[in-house]
């Protein structure tokens, strides 16, 4: 009918169809009532801005930017920004609405928001990132704040984007404001522990999964790990640290392979020095799609979204996946893979460690009182490990796969919370 999410601006990104058709499914699984299922498949409020930078040649360039706010009922919005030429408005609101599941589901009293620049980063310098930034924070300043909505940074981002995004409103507002933004610099409000927090979050899905599976933690469990950056690279170290056998990693450049184990470290500090994993003389050199397909026990997608798609999940032999990118399992593909028995962690679960530290953050900016990281790092394993059971034992319940119990878990929740508070007016 006309009016219906078919008909939305929002519905012509694969990654938002995939995001409503979960939606419906779950729904319908958890027996969630149907006005507020129609509800979540709908931004609260979506903001496109113009932004405008000049140049370092004097030019005057355009780009567009966007923040969504998907739903609030369990608090301030939440979520990254990300720069990419690829950013669309239908791929941020997809991204907002699983950024509110993935609050629900770990039990914070945030709701689900993202943002983004169509532009491409590398090309920019530093004062054109910089004024870019500052650009974008005075456009969507009046929808942002640390009891509003709270940014963080995300693909084509990092913490100095965000010292320059809490500056700028800082002095919109005549006094600091950390609580503004996460991701920060500790010098300026950041949390310990916020850098490698996905990437934990992720191995201790994964390790609680094994677990369930009886995957021993062992140097006889060979591990992938696809992408080699804030979240694989530190995903990769974790698990290898539990004592698998990382065999592979990867990142734009390509992907490095040895049967006998990677020494991740090492890895890291290749890259640290020479910018990518491209020239690694300690492992043969395989693609990237090669080393989704080869014969471990666990495999790490921690890059871009869709790498494992219908065409190629047959292939996939690992047991046991923890997502640690946005949507890197089409929904086609997840069919399959829970068809051939591949156990999948879904990413509103095993990437919710970013959130969670993020969450801490805020809490600590707020209270002007910072903790030790060994205290965020337990605090943040006491949680994710609490959510991976409880979507599991949804799972059981249910007799469903994790992904759909994931989400039935994080919208029965968002129900209650919306019924609670009814409709206005």
């Amino acid at each position: 009918m006309p009016g219906s999410i078919q008909d939305s601006v929002y519905y012509s990104d694969g990654l938002f169809k995939s995001v409503v058709q979960l939606i419906d499914e779950s729904c319908k699984l958890a027996g969630i009532d149907p006005n507020v299922a129609d509800r979540l498949k709908r931004p609260k409020r979506s903001t496109i801005v113009s932004v405008p930078v000049r140049m370092d040649d004097g030019s005057i360039y355009v780009f567009e930017g966007y923040r969504v706010q998907h739903n609030m009922s369990l608090g301030p919005g939440k979520g990254g920004i990300r720069y990419h030429q690829d950013v669309t408005l239908s791929e941020v609101t997809a991204l907002a609405t699983l950024m509110t599941m993935k609050c629900s589901l770990v039990g914070l009293p945030l709701g689900g928001a993202k943002g983004g620049i169509r532009v491409n980063p590398n090309l920019l310098s530093r004062a054109e990132k910089q004024a870019l930034t500052r650009r974008y924070t005075i456009e969507i300043a009046n929808v942002i704040g640390p009891d509003r909505d709270i940014p963080a940074s995300d693909v084509g981002t990092d913490g100095q984007t965000m010292a320059w995004l809490m500056d700028t409103f800082s002095q919109l507002k005549g006094f600091a404001i950390p609580g503004v933004v996460t991701g920060k610099p500790i010098d300026i409000g950041g949390s310990l522990g916020r850098e490698d927090a996905t990437g934990r979050g992720v191995v201790h899905c994964a390790e609680e999964a094994a677990k369930i599976l009886k995957i021993p933690m062992s140097s006889n469990t060979k591990v992938a790990v696809h992408g080699f950056g804030k979240v694989g690279a530190v995903a990769a170290r974790e698990i290898a640290d539990l004592g698998c056998t990382v065999v592979a990693v990867s990142d734009v450049s390509g992907g490095i392979y040895n049967a006998n184990g990677l020494d991740i470290r090492d890895c890291m500090q290749w890259v640290s020095t020479n910018g990518s994993l491209e020239g690694y003389t300690k492992a043969e050199k395989i693609s990237n799609e090669a080393l989704l397909e080869l014969d471990v026990e666990i495999l790490l997608p921690c890059a871009m979204e869709h790498v494992i798609h219908e065409k190629n999940a047959d292939r996939i032999r690992a047991k046991l996946i923890s997502e640690g990118a946005n949507g890197p399992v089409t929904h086609e593909a997840h069919s399959i893979l829970v068809k051939n028995g591949v156990f999948v962690v879904p990413d509103v679960l095993a990437n919710a460690g970013g959130v969670t530290v993020s969450y801490f953050e805020w809490v600590q900016d707020i209270q002007s009182f910072f903790w030790h990281e060994d205290e965020i790092n337990e605090k943040l394993r006491s949680l994710i490990v609490k959510a991976f059971h409880e979507v599991h034992d949804t799972a059981v319940r249910l007799k469903c796969d994790m992904r759909k119990a994931a989400m039935a878990k994080a919208m029965l929740r968002l129900e209650k919370a919306m019924l609670l508070r009814g409709l206005f007016p």
